[in-house]
């Protein structure tokens, strides 16, 4: 059974940083893409960051490019999410993602395993 377990949301200030982690279970045949999204109430699941199987190739949404960075640790099946300057806006629940289809997928559909997600919230 393929398991994402999210863990390091909480309340921060505006400024602050934050680090989310993943730990990757159950995923048979090897190699499989990652990714963080948010959402929050009422809006659609946004893209944060992407990252490939070997950690050369990232993508990050407009949002947050800067701010952010995504990485992995395949040895221990965690991917991890560096969040920094962190706003108001970014406030959200963090989901981590992962497929084995080999492709950046772009937009939170077609992502065929999730966690059950983190809650980020950070004061003004």
């Amino acid at each position: 059974q393929v398991q994402l377990v999210e863990s390091g949301g909480g309340l921060v200030q505006a400024g602050d940083s934050l680090r989310l982690s993943c730990v990757v279970s159950g995923l048979t045949g090897g190699t499989y893409v990652a990714g963080w999204f948010r959402e929050v109430p009422g809006k659609g699941r946004e893209t944060v960051a992407l990252i490939n199987w070997s950690g050369d190739k990232t993508y990050y949404g407009d949002s947050v490019k800067g701010r952010v960075t995504i990485s992995r640790d395949n040895a221990k099946n965690t991917v991890s999410l560096q969040m920094n300057s962190l706003k108001a806006e970014d406030t959200a629940l963090y989901y981590c993602a992962a497929d084995q289809s080999g492709v950046f997928i772009l937009t939170a559909r077609g992502w065929k395993y999730w966690g059950q997600g983190t809650q980020v919230t950070v004061s003004s």
